[in-house]
């Protein structure tokens, strides 16, 4: 039953509202509020969240774990404010939340670390966190 200060539950740390919509999109017959804690559900949900946002933000890692923190709308904001195209690591020090800039950071450091880990050869996280750029190439629907 893993709660978070501002309500989001289990594993993947789903807001409420949140995991109603991913539900519904995914046609869940049986969803209640109470099955997010249910370790299954929640994966299944989150899971597939995190694969609409990365879709929503044109498949940047930088972007999609930003708007899994703060909201995908949030990125699409952040982004839009952009002057031109800029490193990922640079678009990452101007998230104006801190707990997001550091959510960020921490969860791209430990992607390239596990990356290293399972394919035993070197990652660049100057790679992974590519270039943000202000217009979106997509147009996908969140919540």
């Amino acid at each position: 039953n893993a709660r978070s200060h501002v309500g989001a539950s289990g594993l993947m740390q789903l807001m409420p509202a949140t995991a109603r919509w991913v539900a519904r999109k995914l046609g869940m017959k049986n969803f209640s509020p109470s099955s997010v804690n249910d370790f299954d559900t929640n994966t299944v949900l989150g899971t597939n969240y995190l694969s609409m946002v990365l879709n929503k933000l044109d498949g940047s890692q930088v972007l999609a774990t930003a708007g899994y923190n703060a909201g995908p709308r949030r990125s699409v904001q952040w982004r839009a404010k952009l002057g031109g195209p800029v490193e990922g690591a640079i678009f990452a020090e101007t998230i104006p939340f801190t707990e997001t800039r550091l959510y960020v950071k921490h969860v791209m450091s430990n992607a390239v670390y596990y990356a290293i880990l399972f394919s035993g050869k070197p990652q660049s996280l100057k790679a992974r966190l590519g270039t943000i750029t202000p217009e979106p190439t997509t147009n996908v629907a969140l919540p």
